[in-house]
């Protein structure tokens, strides 16, 4: 299926690795000129490198911190006016909520929600304009299904979703959509983090806590990233102008509700 999106352009947050960098491919390979961001260089500059190899798209790199204005705006002096943006941060550390304190959760809300808030903010009234523009945030199942010990990434992404029901019924009569992914367990440096959080307060080890995770899921594995990018890409298409303020939830089938 042809997306529609060649020669389109896309900025993608915390792409260097992870799901972020696997948006930012399949976008790519759907002929998306990119603009990514990420706080680390060597791994952003690889990204960047191996995505152009591999697609012939342009790519700019920014070394920024999107949760800070000043990484904001170091993202948008390469691109204010783009078609496509994919907002995504690393998640906040596990842990257990009586350890946290009001600089803990200012810096959950910062990097999961008030990042995502304010990049819109600052590119949706474009997106109107020009008649096209697709906002894909990358959130958590935890939004739906909220695990114990990431607290954190409940508290802040819960709120980004609310912010995004309502927005999301302003902007689509633009053609301009907003929708919300929500992953479950992927093969990233994120899910890894996790486990062995798990595993330490499990008094387990990380393999073996792995193994229970990948038992537990329905589909017997853990998501490959490739598969949550070719989501993105298709909620960023032009045959899905119809689709706005929906949540995604992307686990292999763990959550077992029926809504």
């Amino acid at each position: 299926m042809d997306l529609g999106l060649t020669g389109k352009t896309a900025i993608v947050c915390a792409a260097s690795k992870g799901l972020g960098r696997a948006c930012a491919h399949s976008l790519a390979r759907e002929g998306v000129n990119l603009v990514i961001a990420a706080r680390t260089e060597r791994p952003l500059l690889e990204t960047a490198r191996l995505i152009s190899d591999d697609t012939g798209v342009t790519v700019t790199p920014v070394i920024a911190d999107v949760s800070t204005e000043e990484g904001r705006a170091a993202v948008l002096a390469q691109c204010a006016r783009p078609d496509i943006l994919v907002n995504n941060a690393g998640g906040p550390p596990p842990g257990d909520f009586r350890d946290w304190d009001r600089d803990d959760w200012i810096k959950a809300l910062d990097a999961n929600m008030l990042s995502a808030i304010f990049m819109i903010k600052s590119t949706v009234d474009g997106m109107m304009d020009n008649g096209f523009g697709r906002i894909v945030n990358i959130t958590s199942a935890a939004v739906k299904a909220p695990n114990d010990i990431l607290g954190l990434s409940n508290g802040a992404r819960s709120g980004l979703t609310g912010f995004i029901a309502g927005l999301s019924r302003k902007t689509v009569q633009s053609n301009v959509t907003i929708n919300n992914i929500l992953p479950g367990p992927f093969d990233t440096d994120r899910l890894r983090a996790t486990i062995e959080a798990g595993a330490k307060q499990q008094g387990k080890t990380a393999d073996e806590v792995a193994d229970a995770r990948r038992t537990q899921n329905p589909a017997g594995r853990f998501g490959d990233p490739d598969e949550f990018g070719d989501l993105c890409a298709y909620l960023c298409s032009t045959q899905a102008g119809y689709i706005t303020g929906q949540n995604f939830l992307i686990d292999g089938g763990a959550y077992p509700g029926t809504f």
